[in-house]
């Protein structure tokens, strides 16, 4: 919320993703004021010294899987040798700026309970929605769309009362690498898992595709 705020100012309704990062907090119960010191140091209203700045990190990972990782740090300089590290004993690396990024497009994203994909075609004919993509599986659906689109999308899922359990902007990429054995997929999980783990590592994003069936057995194996 405070590089949302710093970057996009601080009225939500003028800043989609201070709106999103306020709407996730909440739902992690997160206390009023809390969100409400977190805008005001980005505004620059509550100044306690501390700089953050958000980056993109790029690398390769394992079997040459593409990653990017959004990264709020208030000092780089510790914070990537320490996502190196993390590569280097996973056999991938870092990327220099835009090596990786071009595989991915930014969209946004929304799941919700149940799985509703025909409901939600109709209702985007119904009122004229953009929606780029409609997906169910495992008891809920994904709804993608358009960065620009998400918030009309979110508002018209809401006003149906379909209950959202995540919204958010994210990274698709275009191509994927296919996982194709348990050995494999263990050490390309356990590696996202690590960046996942760190810190200043908020979101972690990834072209790779585990089949289903390979999924369940990585799921036994735990």
């Amino acid at each position: 919320m405070t590089v949302a705020a710093r970057t996009g100012g601080g009225n939500p309704e003028a800043n989609p993703r201070l709106r999103i990062a306020i709407e996730k907090a909440k739902s992690v119960n997160m206390p009023s004021d809390n969100i409400k010191r977190a805008i005001q140091k980005g505004t620059g209203e509550l100044n306690d010294g501390t700089n953050y700045e958000e980056l993109m990190y790029e690398g390769y990972g394992p079997l040459g899987i593409a990653v990017l990782m959004q990264v709020t740090t208030d000092n780089k300089n510790r914070t990537a040798p320490e996502i190196r590290k993390i590569f280097s004993k996973y056999g991938g690396n870092m990327a220099e700026a835009g090596a990786v990024a071009w595989m991915f497009s930014r969209k946004g994203e929304i799941i919700i309970e149940g799985e509703n994909e025909e409901k939600i075609m109709e209702l985007a004919l119904e009122e004229d929605l953009s929606i780029d993509d409609v997906e169910q599986s495992d008891g809920e659906t994904k709804i993608t769309t358009e960065p620009e689109n998400l918030y009309q999308v979110q508002s018209k899922l809401k006003e149906h009362k379909f209950n959202i359990t995540s919204c958010e902007l994210v990274m698709v990429p275009s191509t994927y690498v296919q996982i194709n054995s348990v050995s494999d997929a263990k050490k390309v999980l356990g590696f996202l898992e690590q960046l996942e783990d760190h810190d200043d590592i908020q979101n972690v994003y990834s072209n790779i595709d585990i089949p289903d069936e390979i999924m369940k057995e990585v799921e036994k194996e735990n």
